[in-house]
């Protein structure tokens, strides 16, 4: 006899790139688990009402980026189990699976040090609760390390309003500041503003985003370096839970998960450290470290004593020109891991290992588990 199906409801936008790796992310599970899931998935924008044919569906258990309380209310009347991937409500009406948003806040300010910014801004939207809770921890953080950030918070008005007033806003800023802009097309309308206040990304500033949607990245000027979130695993898991639920199972409230890391473009193409042979050094690290180059080949490219190199690398960057270039490398491996298929090996050809086996042994330094271990944690 075959076995009974499982109708699974997926209320998720195809409409954005975290949209659709989360649906990867699902996919993923159903295939990893051998489920038995028969998925309902219609064409929709974020936000999107409750379609019509829910209503007398009879479905066992629904994904659903919940993003408002009238959605959530809707959902409530079924009666079946929902899987929320979405931080839309401020209280979680069901089970949630979502993007760890202290850790994006953590890693975009640790990417903007790296950079030697001394200055940081925040540029959010009061329309989102998933915004105010970035702004709460990019404040949060910064005040801990004793730094007073610029924040503005708006609702969505008229663009060429709200342009406006996001370039008076970029000029009262100092030079070289950091602005992290809530999402993707937060961090483009920075930009636009920018060019309309006369100000060029990254020489006056740098800019930088979330979600790292690639072709709204792409089609910015310039390209918008964004924090790569993990929606394929948040998928991955979300389907782990509604599996849970439906099961009759008890599953955490709350589920966060980690970045990848930063997807790095031209609008934080920027080195903004006083000492000019430092920031050469800089410079030239991130352009290669991944082609295998040493600190004696940054020597030769920025002639100076090594214990001098040691020195100001220390006290501008806190750590050394070789822990600088594994840094580069290993946010390419890590990548790498998530992104793509590649074997180990091309991997580490790719971000400068001349072998393999010098990868797996960096990795397990650095993270605690093999390259293959954090790709299989990370990809599900």
């Amino acid at each position: 006899m075959p076995q009974t199906r499982s109708r699974i409801a997926l209320l998720i936008e195809t409409s954005n790139v975290y949209g659709r790796e989360l649906l990867r992310g699902i996919h993923s599970w159903a295939g990893d688990n051998d489920a038995h899931w028969s998925f309902r998935l219609v064409e929709q924008g974020r936000g999107a009402v409750v379609p019509d044919w829910l209503d007398g569906w009879e479905g066992d258990g629904i994904i659903a980026r919940v993003e408002n309380e009238r959605i959530g209310s809707a959902l409530q009347r079924l009666g079946i189990p929902v899987v929320d991937v979405s931080a839309g409500l401020e209280q979680p009406l069901f089970p949630r699976v979502v993007t760890d948003s202290e850790k994006v806040i953590r890693l975009a300010i640790e990417h903007f040090q790296e950079l030697g910014i001394k200055d940081f801004a925040f540029c959010g939207d009061r329309s989102f609760f998933w915004s105010r809770v970035r702004e709460k921890h990019f404040v949060s953080i910064l005040e801990e390390a004793g730094k007073r950030p610029w924040i503005r918070s708006s609702r969505a008005s008229k663009p060429d309003t709200e342009i406006g007033r996001l370039a008076r806003w970029l000029k009262t800023l100092p030079a070289r500041t950091g602005v992290l802009a809530c999402y993707d097309i937060r961090g483009q309308e920075v930009l636009e503003a920018a060019r309309e206040a006369g100000l060029r990304a990254p020489d006056d500033l740098a800019v930088l985003g979330i979600h790292n949607d690639e072709i709204l990245c792409e089609l910015c000027d310039p390209p918008l370096s964004s924090v790569t979130p993990n929606a394929r695993l948040a998928g991955y898991e979300a389907a782990e839970v509604l599996h849970r639920l439906m099961k009759g199972g008890e599953v955490d409230l709350v589920k966060r998960i980690s970045p990848v890391g930063i997807a790095k473009r031209q609008s934080t193409d920027l080195v903004a450290i006083d000492d000019p042979k430092i920031s050469a050094a800089v410079t030239y690290i991130q352009n290669n470290a991944c082609k295998g180059i040493s600190v004696q080949d940054v020597l030769a490219k920025v002639p100076m004593a090594r214990t001098q190199l040691e020195r100001q690398f220390r006290k501008l960057l806190g750590r050394t020109p070789r822990e600088q270039i594994e840094r580069v490398r290993m946010e390419r491996v890590k990548e790498l891991l998530v992104r793509s298929s590649l074997p180990i090996s091309a991997i580490a050809e790719s971000a400068g290992y001349e072998y393999p086996e010098y990868l797996t042994v960096a990795f397990k330094r650095i993270f605690g588990e093999s390259p293959r271990d954090f790709r299989a944690r990370e990809q599900r």
